[in-house]
């Protein structure tokens, strides 16, 4: 829902948004970029017939309100607890950003033994190097309770081999995004390529050959998540061109 952030200022627009996802041909959501409200998002859900499977939620609730999070997590059925991110300021100060990587193993750990999975959704800066080695991989070898959301964008921006990545995460990447890499050179900046977030298929990653490598490393639900698409003219139209090219594709 990120993707659509834009309709998600009322309870009518998210649920007039989301029956045009089903519509498109979506089978089930993200809840991201609005407020968090569950008995919202369960009403929501419920009419619109599609399962909320992962969500996103501020940091502090994480770590300071784990049980009464999972509690309202279970109004609308969904086990996976999101975070968006680690704030940059944060990821570079080594300290501070272990200390945070701590503390959410431990929201992680209380979770996954009630029935729940934490989801940390990475960027491009956990490939910052602390010591000669990235925060990403800190975080795969010393926090086991913290599983990625997957996002094929900011592995590509992050300079990494994306389907290597994909292997070496086999178990803890059951939510992925998929997110397009598009080179760009507009008519404002001449001569000026750049990567920008585009509809799964438009862009330049290879998902036909990367969605096996997803699936054989447990990956069970495929979100579609363009960044900027809510602040496009028609931002329906950049979800529905990505579902359409994962129908006939993938």
């Amino acid at each position: 829902m990120y993707s659509i952030r834009n309709y998600l200022d009322t309870e009518e627009h998210f649920l007039e948004a989301a029956l045009a996802l089903k519509e498109l041909g979506y089978s089930y959501i993200q809840y991201s970029g609005g407020a968090f409200d569950a008995d919202r998002i369960a009403r929501v859900s419920a009419q619109s017939g599609l399962p909320v499977v992962l969500t996103h939620v501020p940091m502090d609730r994480i770590v300071n309100d784990t049980g009464a999070l999972m509690e309202e997590h279970a109004k609308f059925g969904c086990k996976n607890i999101g975070l968006g991110a680690i704030p940059p300021d944060a990821i570079a100060d080594e300290v501070r950003c272990k200390h945070m990587i701590d503390q959410l193993n431990k929201a992680g750990e209380i979770m996954q033994n009630n029935g729940f999975s934490f989801f940390y959704h990475h960027h491009h800066f956990e490939f910052f190097k602390h010591g000669g080695q990235t925060v990403f991989d800190y975080i795969i070898e010393n926090a086991p309770y913290i599983n990625y959301t997957l996002d094929t964008y900011w592995l590509q921006y992050g300079g990494v081999d994306v389907g290597n990545t994909i292997d070496r995460l086999k178990g803890r990447i059951c939510c992925v995004h998929l997110k397009d890499y598009m080179i760009t050179n507009t008519p404002e900046n001449p001569g000026g390529f750049t990567p920008i977030f585009a509809p799964v298929g438009d862009g330049n990653i290879d998902f036909v050959s990367l969605l096996p490598r997803m699936k054989a490393a447990g990956a069970q639900y495929f979100l579609v998540e363009q960044d900027n698409a809510a602040t496009l003219p028609d931002t329906m139209e950049q979800v529905g061109r990505s579902i359409k090219y994962i129908k006939a594709n993938l």
